[in-house]
């Protein structure tokens, strides 16, 4: 498999992740986004990508994926063990929750396009950093009042914790106080000791630069 990806990509880190608590070897394509013109948006990527965002995902097969939830959900068919789901649908059903709020209502107000765009109609900086700590609060109180008091997320690591911990990196990228969430934090240092978190965390990917 082939992942397009970039180190500090918030959904490129999720499936990071996922390839490495599957322990599935992919081989990964930097796609620069703050080079000069955006590599995202050169015509080669956009052959590959009409969308031009990061990830994406080249099957052993040769099918191109993009989005990341749909990528991760093709991980959980195609390999399903070890497991991002439990078995239990109600379990499932939560631990999609808290993805779904991260995913669908908290990464993609703080996406650079979005943030791009709010500069473009005239917001400073500090009014930018306003909107994205609002948000990123709003969406981790939710998260903290929602998982559980030990392990992970919901226990064993997890969907959820896919999702929460590129969340978190950008959250500190941000300076987005993290101080009022302990179980979140309790995830973290969980996550931070675990070789497949250390394995897709942005300073280990060699697209970083020195």
């Amino acid at each position: 498999m082939d992942l397009y990806t970039y180190y500090r990509s918030t959904s490129s880190y999720r499936v990071r992740i996922a390839l490495a608590l599957k322990g599935l070897q992919a081989r990964h394509i930097p796609v620069n986004l703050i080079a000069d013109g955006g590599e995202h948006h050169q015509p080669a990527y956009r052959a590959l990508n009409p969308q031009g965002r990061v990830p994406a995902l080249r099957t052993d097969d040769g099918a191109l994926l993009i989005q990341s939830p749909a990528i991760i959900e093709y991980l959980e068919e195609r390999y399903p063990q070890p497991a991002l789901l439990p078995t239990d649908p109600l379990e499932r059903a939560r631990q999609r929750g808290v993805a779904a709020l991260i995913g669908c209502d908290v990464h993609p107000l703080h996406n650079a396009a979005v943030l791009n765009r709010l500069r473009g109609l005239g917001l400073d900086e500090e009014q930018v950093q306003q909107w994205i700590g609002h948000w990123i609060g709003e969406g981790l109180r939710a998260v903290e009042a929602l998982i559980g008091d030990q392990g992970f997320c919901f226990g064993e690591p997890g969907l959820a914790d896919v999702y929460l911990l590129p969340q978190l990196y950008a959250a500190r990228r941000f300076n987005v106080d993290l101080a009022p969430y302990p179980r979140i934090a309790r995830v973290e240092r969980l996550a931070l000791e675990h070789p497949a978190f250390l394995q897709a965390h942005p300073d280990a990917q060699a697209d970083k630069p020195a």
